[in-house]
């Protein structure tokens, strides 16, 4: 097979290309955010909305609501329980959040296994790319623009807020707005992610690509330019690679995020192992010709 061949067969079904777009859409998205996410140190707290929002979609499907109004309400309802149990007892904020996700989580699990549908809602854990329609990739592509819009207009508040939230709140910004605005997001942006890689692998599509970034520059507007770019290029390996090997499409796309990270860990010019070890090397070889 030619390489031509090879990049068209594909894209000769439309599930493949209903989900080449999806996974574009979803990888972008989730690699913006995940820049502040890095940046802010809200790793777990990511991780905690992710799961925490699979009751609030499930909800919604029983009740016809639109999946990311479910998905908001829970979202907050995680922050505000994991604040509260924080705030008023002896458990410090990580057990609070290990605590209050995996509880909505395991409910999530419970409203699947007793609600009755014609669809398999396993697949908003585990994730059905191939299975994607019409409709979720308009929802998808909805979504998706709304967060990106926002995260393009308030960029610099959001950053301001990362790096210093006590100068963020001195020049008039709400620290507490721009958290909660951030978090509304989170919560918005795990919901275009459910249709990739479902709720499981969500966290690694919206920390991987940030993480890989942070190694490879210390500016942040670089950041939000090569996060994107590594993921959106990841995401179309992943899911070739899918389609050739017959495998999990969004566990392929997280898989090869995985393995771009390995290589920046190791590789990056300034910040990975061998990086760092030519650099101490350089610095020691520059003592010793000036003794």
């Amino acid at each position: 097979m030619n390489p031509i061949d090879f990049i068209v067969e594909p894209l000769g079904y439309d599930f493949m290309v209903r989900a080449l777009a999806t996974v574009l859409i979803s990888s972008v998205v989730c690699a913006v955010l995940s820049c502040w996410l890095v940046l802010i140190g809200w790793s777990l707290m990511g991780d905690a909305v992710s799961h925490a929002v699979l009751p609030g979609v499930v909800l919604a499907y029983i009740v016809g609501a639109p999946f990311a109004l479910g998905a908001v309400v829970f979202g907050f309802l995680a922050v505000a329980l994991i604040g509260a149990v924080r705030g008023t007892s002896r458990v410090k904020e990580d057990a609070a959040i290990g605590i209050v996700f995996t509880t909505l989580f395991a409910l999530g699990l419970v409203l699947i296994s007793v609600t009755p549908s014609q669809t398999d809602l396993n697949h908003i854990i585990f994730g059905n790319l191939l299975g994607v329609s019409w409709a979720d990739l308009v929802q998808v592509t909805i979504l998706g623009a709304i967060v990106f819009a926002a995260l393009l207009v308030k960029r610099r508040d959001f950053t301001l807020y990362a790096f210093d939230p006590t100068h963020a709140h001195a020049i008039g910004l709400n620290p507490r707005l721009l958290g909660a605005a951030l978090l509304g997001l989170l919560a918005l942006t795990a919901v275009v992610a459910l249709q990739a890689v479902g709720v499981v692998l969500v966290v690694a599509m919206l920390i991987i690509p940030g993480a890989t970034a942070y190694l490879l520059t210390d500016r942040f507007s670089r950041m939000l330019v090569i996060a994107p770019a590594i993921s959106a290029v990841c995401a179309i390996i992943g899911l070739y690679l899918s389609y050739y090997l017959d495998t999990a499409s969004g566990g392929m796309v997280v898989l090869v995020q995985g393995a771009a990270f390995a290589l920046v860990y190791v590789l990056s010019p300034r910040h990975g192992l061998l990086g760092a070890r030519l650099a101490a090397r350089r610095r020691r070889g520059r003592r010793l010709t000036r003794v």
